[in-house]
């Protein structure tokens, strides 16, 4: 395993926090992701996003919205230069649904793992940036930097995070720190 990589939360880290967003409409971008993405992608970074959906268990949206979002967040990037490499999405909850216990649901690490394997990457030169404290304990289960951001959830989740743990205003600022 060799290449580093950025894994996002999607929700509340890259777009404005909406409960259960799964349509193109809702979606909004928080200011400076696009341009995140794009430095990422200059710099070599894989850009994979890892986001809990339980909505998909709850019966709120189908796994086919969620692709669909996901192929209209891939054109409006592609529009500004940058692209997401991978998504990696878990539908589970753990009181929903008929698989109510799983390794992917964030904090459990089996998203990033499953991304590790399929695209060769190196965890431990790898960073993950989130709102929420499911996001960086997914992080430090795989060796990998977490970054809470203080967009969506972040200002919430700064007291269950760590004390080590770098947070930044947003994920345009954690990819400043991570550039360097």
């Amino acid at each position: 395993m060799d290449k580093p990589a950025v894994f996002l939360d999607r929700d509340g880290t890259l777009n404005v926090e909406k409960e259960y967003l799964h349509r193109w409409q809702d979606w909004e971008w928080i200011p400076g992701a696009i341009d995140a993405i794009r430095r990422l992608n200059e710099a070599g970074f894989l850009v994979i996003v890892t986001t809990n959906q339980s909505g998909i268990a709850r019966g709120y949206y189908t796994e086919a919205d969620v692709l669909e979002l996901h192929r209209q967040v891939d054109a409006d990037l592609a529009r500004h230069g940058g692209h997401i490499d991978a998504y990696y999405y878990c539908p589970h909850h753990p009181q929903y649904g008929p698989l109510r216990d799983c390794d992917c649901r964030k904090p459990e690490p089996g998203m990033l793992l499953r991304a590790a394997e399929e695209h060769d990457i190196d965890l431990t030169r790898s960073y993950i940036i989130g709102d929420k404290a499911a996001d960086i304990e997914a992080g430090l289960a795989v060796g990998a930097t977490p970054i809470l951001v203080l967009t969506g959830y972040g200002e919430q989740a700064r007291a269950d995070v760590p004390p080590a743990t770098l947070v930044v205003r947003d994920v345009g600022r954690a990819v400043e720190w991570i550039l360097g």
